[in-house]
């Protein structure tokens, strides 16, 4: 949580197939000079009938090994084929935000980088052949090279069916919403739960801008932070929340207590999308957005609407006694730190809205998702302390409202509004 780096690498598709070829080529190397090492041994003994021996086996192989290369790419394209259409059918089914679903899939990445390394690995394979069949002048047989190419194309078929499997499954509305709300709950977990004195800081002495490009707000490197503060005896505010849009020039670093370089504004992330790392907000920003295109009359698919309210409830509820709003990271010194950093982030009024606002104003046409929001509204009330009743019953108000003023019929009015957790069950 303190450092990003990790997510970033997460969020990209590049790492894990580069990663896997150079531990495949140092595996190679490895595997080669245990095959020199095994024939000088044969030799020195004497043994030159077991070196031919070595020598027909290898032959044998040389033929799958070939095989094995010239059809790696072929099945690879197909994999990515899969995965192009995948991404393509649930970005327009759900939200173009799911896309960093498929991007961030362990399976999908483990995939095709051992899919790449099986092939790497087969073409060094083949570059140690040689054409020397004398068991008294060969000096190397690939036997283990070869062994170690068959056990990466059997991995390569495990790992296309449970790839096959994992992709069938993330092109299910179900799966796809229960990992953006595991997701939620990780970011949740990592995030204190102290509120920040934002108050207690006086006024700023020294103010960072961004000077990078335009971009949204992804996060912020927070041990880097923590430690420049701590070593200019100072407390920074960061001003704009994760998720915000920044551009060149926005005040983003608050000082206060004194200066700190300049170079310390890079501790900041922007890029060109928000991502769930630090961003409290995003699983209910994308539970939205698929209830929302859910409800459009081109998809018309109130259940999977409904499947939203669900985790947006269950989400809400977690947060239901938590604190929120800024947040404070202290130095590890004795007697339990020193606030050197304070963190912006949503209240228990933002977040409510993110869940239902703008699903509320498409519910008055489906009474299967109005009965489900107002027993979502109506259980979290039951659960949240007095001081954060307010904006549920607002929403709770203002959808009553819609659905008298929209739904002609007494009767459909009388059933629009009964609470029900299944909606229409």
């Amino acid at each position: 949580m303190l450092s990003p780096l990790r997510e970033h690498l997460r969020d990209t598709f590049w790492f894990a197939p580069v990663a896997s070829m150079v531990l495949i080529t140092l595996l190679w190397w490895g595997c080669s000079a245990l095959d020199t090492a095994i024939v000088e041994a044969l030799q020195d003994a004497g043994e030159y009938e077991a070196v031919g021996d070595l020598v027909g086996i290898a032959d044998d192989a040389k033929t799958i090994v070939t095989t094995i290369s010239s059809a790696m790419m072929t099945f690879i394209g197909v994999v990515f084929s899969i995965s192009l259409v995948a991404v393509q059918m649930a970005s327009g089914q759900f939200s173009p935000r799911i896309v960093r679903i498929f991007i961030r899939s362990r399976i999908t990445k483990a995939t095709f980088s051992v899919f790449l390394a099986t092939f790497l690995l087969s073409l060094l394979v083949l570059t140690s052949y040689e054409s020397e069949t004398d068991p008294r002048l060969v000096q190397t047989v690939p036997l283990v090279q070869s062994i170690l190419t068959l056990v990466m194309v059997a991995l390569s078929l495990l790992l296309f069916v449970a790839y096959v499997n994992s992709t069938l499954r993330l092109m299910r509305v179900g799966h796809v919403v229960d990992r953006i709300t595991w997701e939620a709950f990780r970011v949740l977990e990592k995030t204190p739960e102290h509120a920040a004195g934002a108050g207690g800081l006086g006024p700023a002495t020294d103010e960072l801008v961004h000077r990078g490009k335009a971009g949204v707000l992804r996060d912020v490197n927070v041990a880097l932070l923590v430690a420049a503060a701590r070593r200019h005896g100072v407390v920074l505010r960061l001003l704009p929340r994760i998720g915000d849009f920044v551009v060149p020039g926005t005040p983003i670093l608050a000082v206060h207590g004194g200066t700190v370089p300049r170079r310390v504004a890079g501790a900041v992330s922007v890029g060109i999308e928000r991502t769930f790392h630090q961003d409290l907000g995003f699983g209910l920003r994308q539970l939205s957005d698929i209830a929302l295109r859910a409800l459009s009359p081109a998809v018309n698919d109130p259940t999977t609407a409904v499947q939203c309210l669900d985790r947006i409830t269950q989400f809400l509820a977690a947060l239901a006694h938590r604190p929120l709003g800024a947040v404070e990271y202290r130095d590890r010194r004795r007697g339990g730190g020193t606030v050197r950093f304070v963190q912006d982030g949503p209240d228990w009024t933002d977040l409510v809205d993110l869940g239902f606002a703008e699903i509320r104003g498409c519910a008055a046409d489906s009474p299967q998702v109005s009965r489900r929001m107002l027993a979502g509204l109506d259980d979290l009330l039951a659960r949240v302390p007095p001081e954060r009743a307010a904006p549920l019953l607002r929403h709770r108000t203002l959808l009553v409202r819609l659905v008298e003023r929209t739904v002609p019929e007494a009767a459909d009015r009388s059933f629009a509004l009964e609470p029900d957790r299944q909606g229409i069950g």
